[in-house]
């Protein structure tokens, strides 16, 4: 009778395991194309519902954009977009909140190391950009005549550099890429010689330090990638800026959009103590610095990513007066503060691919339904959003056998840990490929019909077998980049 209760119980677990474990598995490795049609009949909740309900069904990853050009190129050029396949089996990386966690906070020895510049702004205060050198590199500056692209990185709005950042410049390096990380003001040991920090979504600094890159690596092409809730900092940047951000393609990992309900809704409260304490405790350092234009005690005995973004940036007073909370702070600086701040107030300025990788089960963004605008990778051509099934937050792990043998590489050179790669950082990179190929025919066929039109017509016989083209040659930048960003472009059609 004990045979017969052991036999049924593994007949029990093989079945469990066959249907929830291998399910999972083959719909990890499907793949999902979702370009809605902005002119369908509708609402955008009611498409993204459809969406969501289709992607459980058939994959794991889905692709949201807009029927263009570049998208219909990405899809064919783009094979990482296909092979999601995160780590499967009884291990704690199936815990999104403990796989967000890791990634967040458990740190990671990498063979990268840095060269920081710091860079004084019009105003006299201090950024720093570490550029990322291999360990074996025995010069540690890169020569300014160098044509390999840079690769600007921007961490959390925490100044925290994860895990998932040493890896991506790792890779960034394995690629051929400058990696170049921004720190903002106090962060990362960054001295505070004002007693100014850097507002959420500000890219007053950000843009003095594009300036100083571009002087310095003139013949580059120059990529944006940020993590988490440093995507505020990027898509505030590119909004601002416009054709004028001098940035060829952009990604966001596992980004934060809606940021001001982000801090209003708070994150479970592990994770927003932890956040709390990691920005109290840097800002520690300059307690002194910002008593003048702060008040530190309402600081530091904030319990909230909102109380400490609230008393950083939006006291205006002395609490206690009429129209102000017992904090001393107005009803409406709030929101005047979001006003200035919300990464996504010009995002219909933004003239450059993006690419956003998000998970439905990220635990620090929140429900994907209402954090993430569906509607604007929709109807905004420039816009590109990977949206997977698992991930949690900056954790799309997956097998590296597989990672190593497409890209012809070593383990060691791949920026592993623990026997797992990240799949978003592959997909970054194989995004850049393919938007700079695409750029380059986009370039070559307008170049092709100038060359006709200036060749056509009886002019054109006439002096068809002369030597000197009749074509004026304007002088331009090294990268073409007025061609580049050009609103009428063809994959925006």
């Amino acid at each position: 009778m004990l045979g017969w209760l052991v036999a049924l119980c593994a007949v029990v677990l093989v079945i469990f395991w066959s249907k929830y474990f291998g399910s999972q598995r083959r719909s990890d490795g499907l793949f999902l194309e979702s370009c809605a049609d902005a002119g369908g009949d509708g609402s955008g909740e009611a498409r993204a519902s459809a969406g969501a309900a289709a992607a459980a069904a058939r994959g794991a990853v889905e692709l949201i954009c807009k029927p263009s050009a570049l998208a219909n190129y990405l899809k064919k050029h783009c094979r990482t977009f296909t092979d999601y396949a995160p780590c499967a089996g009884w291990t704690w990386r199936s815990s999104a909140v403990l796989l967000s966690a890791f990634e967040l906070f458990w740190p990671y020895y990498s063979p990268v190391q840095f060269v920081r510049d710091n860079l004084q702004l019009s105003d006299d205060g201090l950024v720093a950009l570490d550029w990322a050198v291999p360990s074996y590199q025995r010069r540690r500056r890169t020569s300014s005549h160098s044509s390999s692209p840079v690769l600007l990185i921007i961490p959390n709005s925490f100044g925290k550099i994860t895990g998932s950042l040493l890896k991506l410049c790792e890779e960034a390096l394995s690629h051929g890429y400058l990696p170049v990380v921004f720190n903002r003001r106090s962060h990362n040991c960054t001295p505070l010689t004002t007693p100014k920090l850097q507002q959420f979504g500000d890219p007053t600094d950000l843009r003095e330090a594009v300036r100083y890159i571009r002087f310095r690596q003139p013949a580059g092409r120059l990529y944006a990638v940020s993590e988490s809730s440093g995507s505020g900092l990027l898509l505030s940047y590119l909004g601002e800026c416009g054709s004028s951000s001098y940035v060829t393609a952009a990604a966001c990992l596992s980004p934060v959009f809606r940021c001001q309900s982000w801090f209003e809704s708070g994150l479970c409260w592990p994770l927003q103590w932890a956040l709390t304490l990691y920005q109290k405790m840097c800002l520690s350092r300059y307690r002194t610095a910002l008593a003048a234009t702060t008040q530190t005690d309402t600081l530091f005995s904030s319990c909230s990513l909102r109380g400490v973004e609230e008393a950083l940036f939006c006291r205006t007073g002395l609490g206690g007066s009429t129209g102000t909370s017992s904090f001393g702070i107005t009803s409406g600086a709030w929101d005047a503060y979001w006003e200035r701040n919300e990464p996504l107030r010009d995002v219909d300025e933004v003239a450059i691919p993006v690419l956003s990788v998000c998970a439905k089960d990220d635990p620090v963004r929140g429900d994907a339904q209402s954090t993430i605008p569906l509607e604007l990778f929709e109807t905004n051509p420039h816009f590109f959003l990977l949206l997977t099934e698992r991930g949690g937050h900056l954790g799309f792990c997956t097998q590296p056998e597989k990672r190593a043998f497409d890209l012809g590489v070593s383990a060691s050179n791949c920026g592993m840990e623990g026997g797992v790669s990240n799949w978003s950082h592959r997909a970054v990179f194989e995004f850049f490929r393919a938007t700079t190929d695409f750029f380059n025919v986009e370039e070559r066929s307008k170049q092709l019909a100038a060359k006709r039109r200036g060749l056509g017509g009886a002019a054109g016989r006439a002096f068809r077998h002369r030597s000197i083209s009749t074509c004026k040659r304007v002088p331009a930048c090294s990268h073409n980049i007025h061609a580049i960003y050009n609103w009428q472009r063809s994959y925006t059609r």
